[in-house]
């Protein structure tokens, strides 16, 4: 079987490259960033309760990180209805992994919930849940990608 026909995305038949998975990981990262940040500003600056603030944020990760793909499947001249179907296919697993860890890295972090927006606290638990997500969604869409899913539904569009 001839291996090359899977182009650069592959290198055999079920695997995906590491630096596939790092771009779409950080694609996925970008938006999850954007909007839990702006949930977590928003909820910290109205003096919410962590639970709507944290529901926010992850809403807005959602909303953020779908936003990124679609735009990118709808320049490539997909159809609204198509680029939605793509942006849920390709992103849904790796948004939520992403979350999952992030949030129980927030909420798991001694006093970060109840810091504010100009503690060190807030900031570093937040930011180092993303660098620990980034770390366990990473091996998750290799895993996806190698097998057709998640971000390698966008890259047949592209």
């Amino acid at each position: 079987m001839d291996h090359t026909a899977h182009g650069p995305e592959k290198h055999a038949h079920g695997t995906a490259s590491w630096a596939t998975a790092v771009k779409a990981t950080l694609h996925c990262l970008t938006g999850c960033a954007i909007g839990e940040i702006l949930g977590m500003v928003i909820g910290t600056a109205l003096e919410w309760d962590n639970v709507p603030t944290m529901v926010l944020a992850i809403g807005l990760a959602f909303l953020f990180g779908y936003s990124f793909t679609l735009f990118a499947v709808l320049r490539a001249g997909l159809g609204l209805k198509a680029a939605i179907r793509v942006a849920l296919a390709a992103d849904t697993v790796s948004i939520a992994v992403m979350e999952f860890v992030d949030n129980a890295i927030i909420a798991l972090t001694p006093g970060a919930m109840d810091a504010h927006l100009s503690d060190g606290l807030f900031w570093s638990a937040l930011l180092g849940g993303f660098a620990v997500a980034f770390l366990i969604t990473t091996p998750v869409n290799k895993w996806m990608i190698g097998r057709g899913r998640g971000h390698a539904v966008v890259h047949a569009h592209h």
